[in-house]
């Protein structure tokens, strides 16, 4: 196969084009239009939440999450040690401080067992990850939060549709966030949005992304608070909207390639898949594998640079947030062992992944990768 495979294209198979172009041929491309309301209200009728915040990018909407309910300096906030880094960043933004919880070795989300032993009298939120679209173990965080009076901040960013005991993701917390950047299974191209079903935090989250300006009242440019400019435009939510109308099947692809690449390699010694949550229903934004050198044969980047040299485009990891430089200028406590995360970013990589995928494509993948090992 003599062609490029990129590790993830957006899939604009529905309305996107229609959609856009009625929004700028009537002129409404800011915040205001109408689009604007219907992809929030699609968007959270699909997650099963009373509300939908549509913004400008997944970490400004765990931003807007965090200020919604009262979080800044002197508070703690619980976050995966794997995530992406955005997540980490948008607690420091609000003048809390990111406490790390290494993964689990099999789920390669935030271990549960490892929350209580960070809770301190200054913790103040949870914010559990989805990693690559398998929900967390909800009842057990839930558990905990309601223990120790937490807020629950869910960061589903890479988790559209995901179930856990047929529930979304994004329906478990106070406030949840998502992203929709042009590799998610859902896109807009860049944006985001925060979901809740409490009227109170759609209020909040409304006024503080719209630098302050009253919610429903009329503008006299006095600000009692510090806001932010977090709209989203009325073009990016026409594409969203027409994504939505077409989520369950980009899902069920998603699905049916992760089912693929398991069923490929399932006799190539030495990869690992990520295992799906207990009661879950994983929607694989990214098939991400991990390489046993001394099973495999060889290690995660000479079979990624074989993959190169093959046309087949992959991604790294995340790096741990104990690693990051930023954080530990920031102040974060960095010291700490976190053996899973380290396994995963020293040995991971993400396959081609995204919805467009042909069986073609993922077989000739996995046919190199077979032969590659020794």
């Amino acid at each position: 196969m003599n062609e490029r495979i990129p590790v993830c294209e957006p899939f604009l198979t529905g309305r996107e084009a229609e959609y856009v172009n009625e929004a700028v041929t009537t002129g409404w491309i800011s915040g205001n239009g109408d689009y604007v309301r219907r992809f929030e209200e699609a968007f959270s009728e699909y997650c099963g939440c009373k509300h939908g915040i549509a913004v400008c990018n997944g970490t400004v909407a765990i931003h807007l999450a965090l200020v919604s309910l009262g979080i800044g300096k002197g508070d703690e906030v619980i976050i995966p040690n794997f995530t992406m880094i955005a997540t980490a960043f948008a607690v420091c933004y609000t003048g809390a401080v990111p406490v790390f919880a290494d993964a689990d070795k099999d789920t390669w989300n935030i271990d549960v067992s490892r929350i209580e032993e960070k809770i301190t009298k200054k913790t103040k939120a949870i914010i559990p990850v989805h990693i690559f679209g398998n929900p967390c173990n909800m009842d057990a965080i839930t558990e905990i939060a309601k223990k120790h009076s937490l807020f629950i901040i869910e960061d589903a960013a890479e988790a559209h549709g995901a179930e856990y005991k047929n529930k979304k993701a994004g329906s478990f917390s106070d406030i949840a966030s998502f992203s929709f950047f042009a590799n998610k299974n859902l896109t807009t191209g860049e944006g985001g949005m925060c979901v809740t079903s409490d009227d109170d935090y759609d209020k909040n989250c409304r006024y503080y992304k719209n630098v302050c300006f009253p919610v429903g009242g009329s503008r006299n440019y006095i600000h009692e608070d510090i806001g932010f400019n977090y709209r989203m435009s009325n073009i990016h939510a026409a594409i969203g909207l027409a994504q939505v109308e077409k989520a369950d099947e980009y899902r069920r692809l998603r699905k049916e390639h992760n089912r693929l690449y398991k069923e490929y390699l399932k006799n190539c010694p030495g990869i690992v898949f990520q295992a799906d949550e207990k009661d879950s229903l994983n929607v694989n934004w990214m098939n991400a594998i991990a390489v046993k050198k001394e099973e495999y044969g060889r290690t995660r980047d000479e079979l990624m640079a074989y993959l190169k040299d093959n046309l087949i485009e992959t991604r790294l990891l995340f790096v741990g947030m104990n690693r990051q430089p930023a954080l530990r200028k920031y102040g974060c406590f960095c010291d700490e062992d976190y053996p899973v995360t380290d396994f995963l970013s020293q040995n991971g990589f993400y396959l081609p992944s995204g919805s467009g995928l042909t069986e073609e494509q993922i077989k000739y993948i996995c046919d190199l990768i077979t032969g590659y090992s020794r």
